[in-house]
């Protein structure tokens, strides 16, 4: 498989999980691995570049090896800050998002992100039930807009998303890749499946 140079792909792990009462969600293990890492060595399989974006324990991080960037934002004010935060601190044009909770994400997400965008600068997966915009292929040209929609107070990624002039892409044929895990019994039955 040839693994897309154009395209550094990005773990989010940097959220304050609330649902899981604070606990660091990406460290959270599913099979005996880490739910980011999951996340991490699918991405792994299709760019070239991996980092993480984590805010707490990265040391644990970056026990990996990949490089880990925090937020330059104070107080982790959400997805959106955490994307910004590696745009400032990494090189390089197109950058694949994908949350530390999602551990099924498929092998084809970046290549078909990438094909279905055509001119937008920003494009995101639909399951065909729902957006999921934090799942996103983003072109670094969206920072200034990104930096101003931050400092006026907002946080909401979908509205964001389609102020820079994204839209989704369907995925609809994989839904069940894209169920997150957000609470404890959420990962206590995921641990049943394999």
């Amino acid at each position: 498989m040839i693994l897309d140079s154009a395209i550094t792909g990005v773990v989010l792990a940097g959220g304050k999980a609330r649902r899981m009462g604070g606990t660091d969600k990406g460290l959270l293990e599913l099979h005996g691995k880490p739910l980011w890492r999951h996340v991490a060595d699918t991405l792994a399989l299709q760019v070239k570049t991996v980092v993480v974006n984590a805010n707490r324990h990265q040391d644990v991080y970056q026990q990996s090896g990949l490089k880990v960037i925090p937020d330059l934002l104070a107080d982790f004010p959400g997805p959106l800050a955490g994307m910004l935060s590696v745009f400032q601190q990494e090189a390089g044009d197109w950058f694949l998002f994908c949350p530390c909770d999602m551990p099924y994400i498929p092998h084809s997400l970046a290549a078909r992100l990438k094909e279905q965008r055509s001119s937008a600068p920003v494009v995101w997966v639909h399951d065909g039930e729902r957006d999921h915009p934090t799942i996103a292929l983003m072109n670094r040209k969206i920072v200034p807009l990104l930096q101003d929609y931050l400092q006026s107070g907002e946080r909401r990624v979908m509205v964001f998303m389609r102020l820079a002039g994204g839209h989704a892409v369907d995925f609809s044929d994989h839904r069940d890749a894209f169920v997150n895990v957000n609470t404890p019994e959420e990962l206590a039955r995921w641990q049943t499946k394999s």
